[in-house]
């Protein structure tokens, strides 16, 4: 049987641009992380859109085994020309599927083709690794996460707080980012509990030099104590809702 990176050369940025293998296609709309400690965008997130506004569930149910790694090739792709089409000047927030990357000193060669053709600096790129994605295997992982970190991307876990690695994961590898998961936020301005456990997440990373997301702000109230902990960057409706191919209006404070 074919590896999954059999034909891997043929793969070109236009050919994953318009996935190539995919009898489906998808877009991206972009939503941003602020940084209220200056008041500017520090990241517009790519999040996977079907061509009409589809809700990303849409899409993700026609993910298989046997196109995981087109798809997951293609939405870098994609992330970043439209990414370099809307101008965006902050850094660019990418999700990828860890179970989709096979060799990532090869699997990356079609993002470096992209940001090369889009003219995106790839220094600029943060790819982040959902925590809600089962994975059997943390020395893969730490392997992706560490050949990326080598060529000068940045690296995040998305939904800390909700997944199957937390703290183990974080004792082996420190990413440059975690994002809290949004049921930690969620009303955490009246539950102690989820704030003693937000304040002391955030102190390790603090000790650690990893930055913290808080994402899925709704409310002013749920804002103030996530600040009093000494987190910065905020993402969620609070800010700016996700904008269909294009960049959202932000509030920043």
């Amino acid at each position: 049987m074919d590896s999954p990176l059999h034909g891997y050369s043929k793969l070109s940025c236009t050919e994953c641009r318009n996935g190539a293998g995919l009898d489906f296609d998808f877009t991206m709309a972009f939503q941003p992380i602020v940084d209220v400690a200056t008041g500017s965008v520090f990241a517009q997130e790519a999040l996977v859109r079907g061509m009409n506004g589809e809700g990303a569930g849409s899409v993700l149910a026609r993910i298989t085994d046997a196109n995981r790694y087109r798809f997951d090739q293609a939405c870098r792709v994609k992330s970043v020309q439209l990414a370099a089409q809307l101008g965006i000047t902050s850094h660019l927030s990418i999700n990828f599927l860890p179970n989709a990357v096979y060799r990532p000193e090869l699997c990356i060669r079609t993002t470096l083709e992209a940001a090369e053709t889009y003219g995106f600096p790839h220094a600029r790129i943060i790819f982040e690794v959902t925590e809600g994605e089962q994975i059997t295997d943390h020395a893969h992982l730490l392997g992706i996460f560490t050949e990326y970190k080598r060529l000068g991307f940045l690296t995040a876990i998305d939904d800390f707080g909700a997944g199957y690695s937390g703290l183990n994961l974080l004792a082996e590898f420190q990413p440059d980012i975690i994002k809290l998961d949004m049921a930690l936020i969620r009303g955490i301005d009246s539950n102690r509990p989820r704030q003693a456990i937000v304040r002391g997440i955030a102190q390790v990373c603090a000790e650690l030099g990893i930055r913290v997301i808080a994402e899925g702000i709704e409310t002013a109230e749920e804002l103030k104590p996530l600040r009093d902990f000494g987190i910065t960057l905020f993402q969620g409706y609070y800010f700016a809702r996700p904008q269909f191919e294009g960049l959202a209006a932000v509030k920043t404070a």
